[in-house]
């Protein structure tokens, strides 16, 4: 399955904050180096061809977050800095549409097709990209473009940031959103 241009896709940056990657906070160690690079790339690509883009931020109510407003943590990373017409969502809890206006916006807007990167894989993305499936929108996630971090089972085994993403992906796969990586999207994209 290809996006199109035609299909008027939303590009949903979920969560690309300085304090995501705060040493032991979310975990001790991050899957995909380089889910930043691919988040920047699609940026641009959205960014030349002048589809809409929606900068969905973590506002944290717990006041030790890195992500709590008013934390330099809770500003975005520096690549992702919002341009003056791209709308930012500001969240509290783990979907950009819960105490939101967000569907109602890209629903004014006629968007149907949403492509979901961001971080983390396991929290916001997940209920994200699961809330927007079931919402009705066309949902596409960019498998390169997000990233997890290690979990502590309840009994205390450590199950890997790689293995975290892998199985949340798999349980989004079919059922929620196609599952397709940042070049497979940019080399078909018409």
């Amino acid at each position: 399955m290809t996006i199109t241009k035609k299909d008027n896709p939303a590009l949903l940056l979920i969560d690309v904050q300085k304090g995501i990657n705060s040493p032991g906070y979310y975990g001790t160690e991050r899957n995909n180096p380089d889910a930043e690079k691919n988040i920047e790339a699609l940026l641009r690509k959205w960014r030349s061809e002048e589809l809409p883009i929606y900068h969905v931020k973590h506002c944290s109510t717990n006041p030790e977050s890195p992500l709590a407003k008013g934390k330099s943590g809770n500003d975005f990373q520096d690549f992702i800095k919002p341009l003056a017409h791209e709308p930012i969502i500001e969240k509290d809890v783990n979907s950009a549409f819960i105490g939101t206006d967000l569907r109602e916006q890209l629903t004014h807007k006629r968007i149907n097709t949403l492509v979901i990167v961001g971080l983390t894989t396991e929290h916001c993305v997940s209920t994200s990209t699961r809330m927007a499936s079931n919402f009705g929108f066309k949902t596409f996630l960019i498998e390169d473009g997000v990233a997890a971090f290690d979990k502590i089972g309840v009994n205390g085994e450590r199950y890997s940031a790689q293995m975290v993403h892998d199985i949340e992906i798999a349980n989004l796969k079919d059922e929620f959103a196609t599952i397709i990586k940042t070049e497979s999207l940019l080399s078909n994209f018409e």
